[in-house]
């Protein structure tokens, strides 16, 4: 039996109140307000990685109810992570921990991302089973035309927006998702102009504000890997001040574009270190920009998916005295900059621990 979806989304007052009972546990600064006056625990839960089987499934659950029972109210995630089965692990955590009285739903803040198309279940054996899901799911429906798609799976058009939309609030099973990600828009750099690509951010814009408007998500922004990490002169970069300028000129004053993610870690310092952004026609790093904007970070690859978890330099060790391993370290060089929340891979409670130990106030 299909349960009805779970209403609501997280609220200010409702993070708070989370944030409050667990705030004896954690460092002062471990809750953060957001853009959109979410108070978000700085370590966030990601799903990205793992295999497509029903026992990765459950080990995602039981670490992400884990994580919320722990502190962690932010669960991120995506519509193409693990063929749909990240979002519905999300989904299965969420409702297992409102419904055993643990959390409200005001409380946790739900993230999903669209952009590539996602498969179902596990992957396709072939090509051609790959086209006929195409034409069965997208194409004949009028969801997206062929030449729509770019890059053989990438669409940000409305149509497909919209599709994805619903069937993320059914795979997670929720009213409304909190904040939504156009993921990795710089994939359509590699087919159009940028004027083009501008045109298509505006269309998509549109859409998620009226996506808002209807109800289904709370807030947008785009989640991305290399748009934001490179200099202007790169076919793929982007501007976090035009793509502001686009969401006032399509929402107003009052638009929702809220967040943007990207990776930020020991090893992709690129947010504080590299001017790669343009503001009032400065150069600027992307942090100091967001900030003026008054855009909210999220920090993705926190830890490199695990490649900073062992053998940091000794000079790094030593500026975090007082935590036992280098994950933690890791997590702490991200949570000691100007973001929102610093993401994780969730798949192991062992690791949660861990990694939430390094935030912990500690106690004689």
């Amino acid at each position: 039996m299909i349960k009805a979806q779970v209403p609501g989304k997280a609220t200010a007052a409702g993070t708070k109140r989370f944030a409050d009972r667990f705030a004896d546990s954690f460092e002062s600064d471990f809750y953060r307000q957001t853009s959109s006056r979410l108070l978000v625990s700085s370590i966030g839960m990601g799903t990205y990685l793992g295999e497509c089987d029903d026992r990765e499934d459950g080990r995602y659950v039981k670490a992400l109810a884990a994580g919320i029972a722990r502190g962690l109210n932010v669960i991120d995630t995506a519509i193409n992570y693990r063929c749909q089965r990240s979002e519905r692990a999300a989904g299965r955590a969420l409702r297992t921990m409102i419904d055993n009285g643990t959390v409200d739903r005001s409380e946790i803040v739900i993230c999903t991302k669209a952009g590539y198309v996602p498969l179902e279940g596990a992957p396709p054996e072939s090509r051609d089973e790959y086209n006929a899901y195409l034409d069965r799911e997208y194409f004949s429906s009028s969801v997206m035309t062929r030449d729509d798609l770019v890059a053989g799976g990438h669409c940000v058009r409305p149509g497909f927006i919209a599709n994805q939309i619903t069937r993320s609030r059914a795979n997670i099973g929720v009213e409304c998702i909190d904040v939504f990600y156009l993921h990795n828009p710089e994939q359509q750099l590699d087919s159009v102009s940028r004027k083009d690509f501008r045109s298509l951010m505006s269309d998509a814009f549109s859409e998620l504000e009226s996506q808002i408007s209807a109800g289904r998500i709370a807030s947008y922004g785009c989640a991305t890997w290399n748009g934001f990490r490179v200099f202007g002169a790169a076919k793929n970069h982007l501007s976090l001040e035009d793509l502001v300028e686009v969401a006032e000129k399509v929402g107003g004053s009052s638009h929702h574009f809220r967040f943007i993610q990207l990776p930020i870690n020991l090893a992709m310092p690129e947010a504080i270190r590299a001017p790669t952004q343009s503001m009032s026609s400065a150069n600027a790093g992307l942090l100091d920009v967001a900030v003026t904007l008054g855009i909210s970070v999220v920090a993705s690859a926190s830890l490199m998916q695990g490649q900073l978890t062992s053998s940091l330099p000794d000079g790094v060790r030593s500026l975090f005295p007082g935590l036992t391993t280098d994950a933690q370290r890791a997590i702490a060089f991200v949570r000691s900059l100007p973001v929102s929340t610093a993401l994780v891979g969730t798949r192991s409670i062992s690791h949660l621990e861990e990694n939430i130990a390094g935030s912990a106030v500690i106690r004689a």
